[in-house]
């Protein structure tokens, strides 16, 4: 149940930004687990919350379409959040990055922007695998080293990505290759 209400969340703040012409791109878990589908679904890791990229300049849209499908905006120690108006727990929120800027001021670099993205499955825009990659890199928690594991195992990530990558990032990334036997 409670994956199913993470599904039905998604979909339902996916729908009311498309319809309001809001640019977004999924992030975080629940764009791992787009892009793992894409190779072996059987691989997806669930996960409890939803992470939308959009512009900082279109977020009074974004809160106009979201209420309209019952979802208010909440802050909390500068994390901007759709909660839901029968049940708000932050933990089971729909989480705003703000696309172009970074989501910690100690990170290397900013998150990327809404156009980096890539339309996985109908109404699902997520954001393009490269991106998605350096963002899991650059937090680099626990959950995102296992969201790159992940994403290693099904050969989204290979040594070529390497190439691809800042020195800073690079470092971090052949370890989990190396550990993949990759």
């Amino acid at each position: 149940m409670a994956l199913d209400a993470v599904t039905e969340r998604l979909e339902r703040i996916t729908k009311a930004l498309t319809d309001a012409n809001v640019p977004y791109a999924i992030v975080g878990g629940q764009a791992v687990a787009l892009w793992v589908a894409t190779k072996d679904p059987a691989a997806v890791r669930t996960t409890k919350d939803v992470d939308l990229l959009i512009r900082k300049d279109d977020l009074p849209r974004a809160k106009a379409a979201a209420l309209r499908v019952n979802l208010d905006y909440f802050e909390a120690l500068g994390v901007g959040m759709f909660l839901d108006q029968a049940n708000p727990n932050p933990r089971q929120g729909i989480h705003l990055l703000w696309a172009g800027e970074k989501v910690r001021p100690e990170n290397a670099l900013p998150a990327p922007r809404v156009d980096e993205s890539e339309l996985l499955e109908p109404g699902k825009n997520v954001v393009a695998l490269a991106s998605l990659v350096g963002m899991k890199l650059i937090s680099f928690r626990d959950q995102d080293r296992v969201h790159l594991r992940d994403m290693i195992d099904v050969g989204l990530i290979t040594r070529d990505s390497l190439k691809t990558l800042p020195q800073e990032l690079a470092v971090r990334l052949d370890p989990l290759l190396t550990d993949a036997g990759r």
